[in-house]
């Protein structure tokens, strides 16, 4: 099964993935669903130094921690910058990157009949 580690938007928390969190775990996948730093519940935490680099150790952090490898980082809007800088900082642990409506480093446009991976797909594989 897969392990999914889930960041939401600059404005949300990890409790925006909770319907999602149950649906993959029900499925046999471990999910981790985080909240940035600074953001939600962790908004005691902002200060004038987070930004995206701090945001980018959060996921990493948890991957080291939770000794995960071979993780499905899924980022929506402002975290799919957060994918792409945790992946190339610990390529080692991360076997994907799923943008969910997100921004894509070096990306301006999507090209016209694109569509973007459904997690439900992924979940029944």
């Amino acid at each position: 099964m897969a392990t999914f580690v889930l960041i939401p938007g600059m404005c949300h928390g990890g409790w925006c993935f909770d319907e999602l969190t149950e649906r993959l775990r029900s499925h046999g996948h471990r999910a981790y669903p985080l909240t940035l730093t600074g953001v939600g519940e962790r908004s005691h935490l902002l200060h004038g130094g987070v930004n995206l680099d701090t945001h980018i150790q959060d996921v990493t952090g948890v991957l080291a921690a939770e000794n995960i490898t071979d993780a499905v980082l899924v980022g929506h809007s402002y975290g799919g910058m957060v994918i792409a800088g945790a992946a190339d900082r610990a390529p080692e642990r991360v076997g994907g990157l799923v943008y969910l409506d997100g921004v894509v480093p070096g990306h301006t446009a999507t090209p016209a009949g694109a569509s973007l991976i459904s997690l439900t797909i992924l979940c029944q594989a």
